[in-house]
């Protein structure tokens, strides 16, 4: 569900995996971002939210949209570390980057499950080129409603660009375009 656009909260990762460098939302700045939040031990992240994250990072350029795992881990600790989130993610073929929700250190959700106040995995998260938050769903979203909000995003003018329109002087902002 599309949502009033406001900043996206940075992600607070402990260690990224399919990447040479730490990722964040302000350096992915200029793209649309997919985020879902998962665990590789939930059923529905399996079947549903991380097939169609790889479904979405095919159809669309990555010059326009950076899709991004975050890996939160509020149950089954023990059986979640890292090591086995490698293994799981070669299984899987999982190749885009994957950040490790940091832990809270005293057993509560971690940093970034907080951040977003999220309710479980998988959730969704749609980032403008901006840097807002304009999609947060817990659950799975169906293909058609993920990539027409993908669309419109990708269709909105990047950040100091001339809106499609022609209209003279026309840019857009973090604050909006005029």
């Amino acid at each position: 569900m599309m949502i009033e656009p406001e900043a996206a909260p940075e992600w607070k990762i402990a260690q990224w995996l399919n990447t040479r460098m730490p990722l964040s939302v302000d350096a992915l700045r200029g793209k649309v971002i997919l985020a879902i939040a998962f665990q590789m031990l939930c059923p529905g992240c399996v079947s549903q939210g991380l097939p169609q994250a790889q479904r979405a990072r095919a159809a669309f350029s990555p010059d326009d949209l950076a899709v991004i795992g975050l890996h939160t881990v509020f149950e089954h600790h023990a059986a979640m570390m890292p090591v086995s989130l490698e293994a799981f993610l070669h299984e899987y073929r999982i190749g885009f980057p994957v950040g490790v929700d940091q832990p809270d250190g005293s057993g509560g959700p971690p940093l970034t499950m907080r951040a977003y106040e999220m309710r479980g995995t998988p959730t969704t998260l749609l980032i403008d080129r901006q840097g807002r938050l304009r999609t947060h769903a817990f659950g799975h979203l169906p293909d058609l409603q993920l990539g027409a909000e993908l669309a419109t995003l990708i269709g909105e003018p990047p950040l100091g660009s001339t809106r499609p329109s022609g209209e003279p002087g026309s840019v857009c902002t973090p604050e909006g375009c005029s």
